[in-house]
């Protein structure tokens, strides 16, 4: 477990004796924290001087826990899962293989705990969180600069404001994934509605589908857990941290952001999976609008040749006398009826529009400009 004692103008890793610091992030990953929970627990407890609830840290090692906040009156906790960006892609979190493009593998999450004590902050997480690596690289690389520098990073003022700054890397995370999810939805919807290739992977398609629902109820999760962790700050937090009484609204501004961007996440999830819907309906209409196509070819088919078939089963029949068999010009005459019958069957059917649909979508195909 690293501790980080950050302060007004610097950050230390791991330094005991640095007293200076406005609060400590103690952070943990998972594999160290179950290894032995009852070792951390009192390392916990030694340092922030709280010791953490026996059910808070089962679910702080719950690689399947949901995202969730709750309270106590010494501490708080928030458990937001986040994508696991360096997971094994071939295995969904519920350990079912599914047959998914590979943006749609990037929907694998883990869970991080954050546990908020009074000038502390708890993290338990994975050994690769890429944003929670990120956010160490950047306070140890933190150099301070004057007050009249407008463009100087600001250090976190507080444990809250540091876990929402982490929250905040999570969730847009998810927001870099809308470009490449619309792309492969725009690639499903050609494959759908391609009238030169018939569309046969159903399976990709429909695990597909489960992982934008998986993607929707997980927004929903964290957009619940964050909206909790915003009314707990509006009805407990006093406003005041260093003397500074706009910290409140500042926190507020801050875990405000961070609903709206959970918020974007899934709206964005809503309307791929209502796109996607809406591709599959228009699939099975256009196939059903090919069917009715054809079925009106064979319908015409059928009607011109009834007539002629009633014809030739006439003249077909072992009767010894019947009319026109001993009459040379007989046959070009039987010919010349079926021949009439046809031309007046076509003209009836083109009176009735049969034709003129098919010669519109002929019409309206791009020609071919190539010489």
């Amino acid at each position: 477990m690293d501790i980080f004692y950050i302060g007004e103008q610097q950050v230390t890793l791991n330094q005991i004796g640095a007293t200076a610091s406005v609060f400590r992030w103690l952070d943990a990953t998972h594999d160290e924290v179950a290894a032995d929970p009852e070792a951390w627990r009192d390392a916990v407890e030694k340092i922030t001087g709280v010791r953490l609830y026996d059910l808070h840290l089962r679910d702080a090692v719950n690689l399947t826990h949901p995202s969730y906040f709750d309270s106590t009156q010494e501490y708080e906790m928030v458990v937001f899962r986040k994508l696991a960006l360096h997971a094994d892609a071939s295995t969904a979190t519920d350990g079912i293989k599914r047959k998914v493009p590979a943006v749609l593998n990037k929907l694998l999450t883990l869970p991080v705990s954050f546990f908020l004590i009074d000038k502390a902050l708890v993290t338990v997480r994975s050994s690769k969180s890429q944003s929670i690596e990120q956010a160490r690289a950047r306070l140890l690389s933190y150099k301070y600069k004057p007050e009249g520098n407008t463009h100087a990073a600001r250090l976190p003022t507080s444990p809250e404001d540091l876990m929402l700054r982490l929250l905040n890397s999570m969730v847009d995370q998810y927001l870099d994934l809308r470009q490449p999810l619309t792309q492969q939805l725009d690639r499903w919807q050609h494959a759908l509605l391609d009238p030169r290739k018939p569309f046969k992977n159903w399976l990709a398609l429909l695990d597909s589908r489960i992982e934008l629902r998986k993607l929707d109820h997980l927004c929903e999760e964290q957009h619940d857990a964050l909206q909790e962790l915003r009314d707990y700050i509006v009805d407990t937090h006093d406003g005041t941290v260093n003397g500074n009484g706009r910290s409140k609204d500042l926190l507020l501004v801050r875990t405000n952001d961070v609903i709206e961007h959970i918020g974007r996440v899934l709206n964005h999830a809503r309307r791929l999976e209502a796109s996607l819907e809406s591709a599959v309906q228009i699939h099975f209409a256009a196939m059903a609008h090919r069917t009715s196509e054809i079925m009106r070819t064979l319908t015409v088919i059928t009607a011109l040749f009834m007539p002629l078939t009633l014809i030739t089963g006439i003249f077909g029949m072992n009767f010894v006398k019947m009319p026109m068999l001993d009459m040379a010009s007989g046959f070009w005459i039987i010919m010349g009826t079926m021949l009439g019958l046809v031309v007046l069957l076509l003209g009836y059917f083109r009176s009735k529009s049969y034709f003129e649909e098919r010669a519109m979508q002929q019409s309206s195909r791009p020609h071919d400009t190539r010489e």
